[in-house]
């Protein structure tokens, strides 16, 4: 009779103690989930200010975007059609909202990363912060590539392929809006492939070996992307397909510095 408190004891204190560690666990979770929350008010603030202001000028912006299309029509009809009452507003609207996602970008990169840097080694945070900066520079050299390069080329050829004496070209607003935003995201994302194969290869993904492999497949599924991405007239499916494998090759070689590196440091070890 004496034992049985010690083991009321015993039991009390092995019940209370999971108790106490989910405690912390919920309490650790919900402080998680309140900085995440704070992160998303900020980013979401911070778009919503940027689009606002965006939309005092989504016309300017949307006639810069139109160009490349807008040169490469005949004079007398260089200019483009709404079908509906709401859609040059709805236009105008989502212009606004990529151009105010586009400006607030920063904020929302820099909120990303002050909410994951507490949970990241040091060598981790020294590695994140150049990719996300070359990672940036390089969409945005595709994105500037597909403006300057491509479409001044590309769209010309698909215009002038269809004119006839029986046909005159009616572009819609809406239409020419997602045709110009899918090739600037393609390219913006094509021009990320050498960054995506390094991150891969740091990882232990894939390596240069394995990349050189497999590059006769690479340059058919190149050829079979470009097609699907571009409006499938030559001149824009070469533009992208080849700079796609010249990318390859440079993360080829990119995966092969890093495996190099990672041998050094294997003996040390």
């Amino acid at each position: 009779m004496p034992e049985r408190p010690s083991v009321r004891a015993r039991g009390k204190g092995a019940e209370s103690r999971p108790l106490e560690e989910e405690g912390e666990l919920r309490l650790s979770l919900s402080e998680h989930l309140e900085e995440l929350r704070r992160r998303l008010t900020v980013c979401l603030v911070a778009l919503a200010i940027a689009a606002v202001a965006s939309f005092a000028f989504a016309q300017y912006i949307y006639e810069f975007l139109m160009q490349p299309i807008l040169d490469a029509l005949p004079e007398e009809h260089r200019r483009l059609v709404f079908t509906s009452a709401v859609e040059g507003f709805l236009v105008y609207l989502r212009v606004a909202l990529y151009s105010g996602l586009f400006a607030s970008s920063p904020v929302i990169l820099h909120q990303f990363w002050r909410f994951v840097a507490p949970g990241l080694y040091a060598h981790e945070r020294r590695v994140v912060l150049p990719f996300v900066f070359f990672g940036t520079l390089m969409f945005l050299g595709g994105a500037l590539f597909c403006y300057y390069v491509v479409m001044p080329i590309g769209m010309p050829f698909l215009i002038g392929y269809a004119e006839a004496e029986f046909t005159e070209p009616m572009l819609s607003m809406r239409e020419q809006l997602g045709i110009v935003k899918m090739l600037l995201l393609a390219f913006g994302v094509v021009f990320e492939l050498p960054l995506i194969i390094a991150a891969l290869a740091m990882i232990g993904v894939v390596d240069a070996p394995l990349l050189a492999r497999y590059r006769r497949y690479a340059i058919v599924l190149a050829a079979i992307i470009s097609a699907i991405l571009t409006p499938q007239d030559p001149f824009s499916m070469i533009l992208m397909a080849l700079p796609m494998y010249l990318f390859y090759e440079v993360g080829i070689l990119l995966a092969w510095i890093i495996g190099k590196r990672r041998r050094k440091r294997l003996p040390e070890s």
